[in-house]
């Protein structure tokens, strides 16, 4: 009975811990780079074009052109993104890939010997992608977002469905600096808005979990956003790779 124990208990650690990439089916490119916001270096078509080549459906258009099966749970797809690291006279880039709990799965850093930005910048990357293992989807394992961050819940075989909107349909929120307005568009999704901007600061849609959304905001990127307390809370992703807490109350 001990033995069994163990090797349950070890399985289930391979479970948990043994997310890769090529798990995935779809990475999440977004529409522009935090450190190439001026010039993208064509480095977004590289990358994509490099995805596909190694059997990842790479997606990039608006989340309502998404396949239902990723448009239904932010899970089952894993995000990139690609970092200037560049030093003197050396162009470098840092390619990673994240789960939807901001897990880092995949790191790769490489730097190039050609001088001119575009060249430089794109030769790194081809660099960065080599380790990049080919895509081996698994099709009965589901990571789903957790209410803390790093943990994670595999479930295998697990039916997601879909939540409502549990909070007020509209109403002003502030995090101190920002006035916004939250209008609620349907039973699954809302924004909130600046009166000053013709584009949402965040648009909200529901996933798998209960009072947890999927976040898309006004730079393109996307993140998690969840209710507390009566507040909005959304996680900010920086530059840097990591996220900072971002607290809207009911004014």
């Amino acid at each position: 009975m001990k033995k069994i124990s163990v090797f349950t208990f070890m399985l289930a650690l391979t479970t948990v811990f043994g997310q890769k990439i090529s798990d995935y089916k779809y990475i999440s490119i977004p529409q522009t780079f935090k450190d190439f916001e001026k010039d993208s270096y064509g480095l977004d078509q590289v990358l994509i074009k490099a995805l596909r080549s190694k059997g990842y459906v790479a997606v990039q258009e608006g989340r309502d052109q998404w396949p239902s099966e990723i448009e239904k749970n932010s899970c089952n797809f894993a995000t990139g993104n690609i970092s200037n690291k560049s030093g003197f006279l050396r162009n470098k880039v840092e390619l990673e890939f994240k789960d939807c709990n901001g897990k880092v799965i995949f790191s790769s850093k490489k730097d190039s010997n050609i001088k001119e930005y575009k060249e430089g910048y794109q030769d790194a990357l081809k660099q960065s992608l080599v380790s990049l293992p080919v895509s081996n989807p698994v099709t009965n394992l589901q990571i789903t977002k957790t209410e803390s961050p790093g943990e994670q819940i595999v479930k295998k075989d697990e039916e997601t469905s879909s939540v409502t909107v549990s909070e007020k349909g509209t109403g002003k929120y502030t995090n101190g600096k920002l006035n916004l307005q939250k209008i609620q568009v349907d039973t699954n999704q809302f924004i909130l808005a600046d009166s000053g901007s013709s584009v949402p600061f965040a648009v909200f849609k529901t996933s798998s979990k209960k009072d947890v959304f999927r976040v898309k905001l006004s730079d393109g990127s996307y993140t998690i956003g969840y209710f507390e307390n009566g507040n909005i809370v959304i996680d900010i992703p920086q530059s840097n790779g990591d996220f900072t807490k971002e607290v809207f109350s009911a004014k």
